[in-house]
C-alpha cells in the first residue's frame, strides 16, 4: 500500500540573521500550520518578493495549485482595476470540489486551498488576528 509523503517545500529562501526569528511571515507561517489542521484544509502557499513556502496534502498538485494561486491574484487586480473596486480584501475562487481564499498581509501573498465544504470565514479569522 502506498503512503503519500507530506511534502514542504522552500522556494528561493533567503538566509536571515537569527535575530529575526520572531517576524511577522514566521509568525504567518505559524498560523498557516494551524490553519492546515482546521477540517477540510489542503494545503496553502505563503509568497513574498524573497521566499516562498508551499505546503500540500498532495505534493504531485504543486505546480497546479501555485499556477491557480497566481492567476487568481493577477485577475482579481485586473478586474479591480477594471471595474475601479479599490483594494481588493481577498478573493475566494470556488469549484466543483475545492475552494482557494487569496489574500495579502503586508508584502506576503497567501492562498490556502481547502475542500467546498471547509470554513474558509474561520480561515480569515485567524490570519486577520496579526
Amino acid at each position: 500500500m502506498a503512503r503519500k509523503k507530506k511534502s514542504i517545500q522552500e522556494v528561493a529562501a533567503v538566509i536571515e540573521p537569527a535575530a529575526l526569528e520572531a517576524t511577522p511571515v514566521n509568525d504567518l507561517r505559524a498560523r498557516l500550520e494551524e490553519i492546515k489542521t482546521y477540517n477540510g484544509v489542503i494545503g496553502y502557499i505563503l509568497r513574498n518578493s524573497t521566499s516562498a513556502a508551499i505546503d500540500l496534502k498532495d505534493p504531485t498538485k504543486i505546480i497546479d495549485y501555485a499556477i491557480l494561486s497566481s492567476s487568481a491574484f493577477d485577475a482579481s487586480e485586473e478586474l479591480s482595476e477594471l471595474f475601479n473596486l479599490g483594494e481588493i480584501k481577498n478573493t475566494v475562487v470556488e469549484g466543483k470540489d475545492t475552494k482557494m481564499l487569496s489574500l495579502t498581509i503586508n508584502e506576503n501573498k497567501i492562498s490556502v486551498f481547502m475542500e467546498k465544504n471547509a470554513d474558509s470565514e474561520k480561515v480569515l479569522r485567524k490570519l486577520h488576528v496579526l
